[in-house]
């Protein structure tokens, strides 16, 4: 990738969804939303957006706006929609937290924040869905599909939360309240099943096979992942709309969808064992090796599922799978590849120019993987923790194992701001002649 074009971007989404990640965390410790609240109250509401849109969503997009095309070997389509849409998305999403404060009695009675919050929303992740679509579109090959399919659901994901605002303002009419009744579930599955996972397997296999200079995984092989993970989606907001619809129940449909969600989990997990076996790379870096940790939580994950289905206990302890999923596998991911992806920009951007001209310091030369090696140990441990507290009923035992995620991931944050700032580079190597300083946030052209 010496000479590929930088995002200018990147850096601003990545840390705005810091930011937001570190407000879920405040929400948890201080017992805001669930499990000190019921599932469906609105705190719960905010704390579930702040995480799956504001930090998920916005990490998830930022790392797309770079790596998008390398995987397809095009330009993206278009630079400059990155930043409006940044902006539009959190304008929309502080409208809807606001509107579900609303909802909770917490704000005077301005349900029109809901379809505000939609509607800037829709617009924000539209230009990222057609940027990128687009971009992807252009040659959809292999983890590329994997993204195609996960802008679709993302596409659905926006539809149905645009109907639950709109009725939940009093403005969806009948069809509204019917799928507002029973179409949470088709939702929540959309977004994180759908747009968030499959996402994050296809990038996952150019990420793992580009940092372990292993063989890609052969397109036949992880269409057929993809072919089992789309259709446990489309069986989910397909027959769960129709379900919903004809007022028969979402039991049949969840099942069905559970069992290939499961089935797509395992043959992720084959591919990646692939690549693992095929890399030239013998001794792993952090990030990969903190990668293996989610993806164990996603084996944690489908295991969890599958035995809450087999004992009948799936509703009662939903909130502990939904967390283990987002903040074992999701958040656990994106931590551990958000390390090396800033290191890895922060030296394209800053020894790129200069390679070849003058010494330069290698990536790894960048970081200090023995101090930042703990950070993720903590989080990792905290987050299953707090699962097993869940499980138990324990949330005042689970809010100390937030506090102990908030440490985790401050710990994390700082070693990303000193790598981002080249504190581990040696002076003599540091920025030698023609190199420039990166700044934080965004990054030079």
């Amino acid at each position: 990738m010496i000479g590929a074009s930088i995002s200018r971007w990147t850096m601003s989404y990545f840390a705005t969804a810091v930011a937001w990640l570190f407000v879920a965390l405040a929400m948890m410790v201080a017992g805001m939303g669930f499990p000190a609240a019921d599932l469906t109250s609105p705190d719960t509401l905010v704390l579930v957006h702040v995480m799956c849109v504001g930090w998920l969503s916005l990490a998830m997009c930022g790392a797309l706006f770079q790596f998008l095309p390398v995987l397809v070997a095009k330009p993206l389509f278009s630079e400059r929609w990155a930043l409006p849409a940044l902006g539009l998305l959190c304008a929309g999403l502080a409208s809807l937290l606001a509107g579900f404060l609303v909802l909770g009695g917490r704000l005077p009675a301005w349900l029109w924040l809901l379809p505000v919050g939609a509607v800037l929303l829709a617009v924000g992740l539209g230009l990222i869905v057609v940027d990128l679509g687009l971009t992807a579109w252009q040659r959809p090959t292999g983890p590329a599909r994997f993204v195609l399919v996960g802008l679709a659901s993302l596409c659905a994901t926006i539809a149905l939360g645009a109907v639950f605002t709109f009725a939940l303002a009093g403005w969806g009419g009948s069809t509204g309240e019917t799928i507002l009744a029973g179409g949470v579930p088709l939702h929540a599955i959309a977004g994180l099943g759908g747009w968030l996972t499959l996402t994050a397997m296809g990038v996952s296999y150019r990420l793992l096979s580009m940092f372990m200079l292993s063989p890609d995984v052969d397109d036949r092989t992880s269409g057929t992942t993809l072919m089992v993970g789309s259709l446990a989606v489309t069986v989910t907001v397909v027959g769960g709309l129709l379900a919903v619809w004809l007022s028969s129940g979402l039991n049949a449909v969840l099942s069905i969808a559970a069992v290939l969600g499961v089935a797509a989990a395992a043959l992720y997990g084959r591919d990646v064992l692939g690549i693992f076996r095929g890399r030239q790379r013998r001794r792993l870096e952090l990030n990969t090796r903190m990668a293996t940790l989610s993806f164990a939580s996603l084996a944690g994950t489908a295991f969890l599922c599958a035995a809450l289905f087999l004992t009948a206990d799936f509703p009662a302890h939903v909130g502990a799978l939904v967390f283990l999923a987002v903040f074992g596998w999701l958040s656990g991911l994106i931590l551990a590849k958000l390390y090396k992806i800033v290191a890895f920009l922060t030296w394209l951007e800053t020894y790129g120019p200069v390679m070849g001209r003058t010494p330069t310091p290698r990536v790894q030369d960048l970081v200090a993987e023995g101090k930042a090696s703990k950070w993720f140990v903590i989080y990792y441990t905290a987050v299953w923790a707090g699962t097993l507290m869940l499980l138990m009923g324990q949330p005042q035992a689970f809010r100390a194992a937030a506090l102990a995620m908030a440490v985790g991931v401050v710990g994390i944050v700082r070693e990303v701001i000193r790598t981002r700032r080249l504190a581990y580079v040696a002076i003599p190597l540091r920025l030698p002649g023609g190199a420039r300083a990166p700044h934080l946030l965004f990054a030079s052209k």
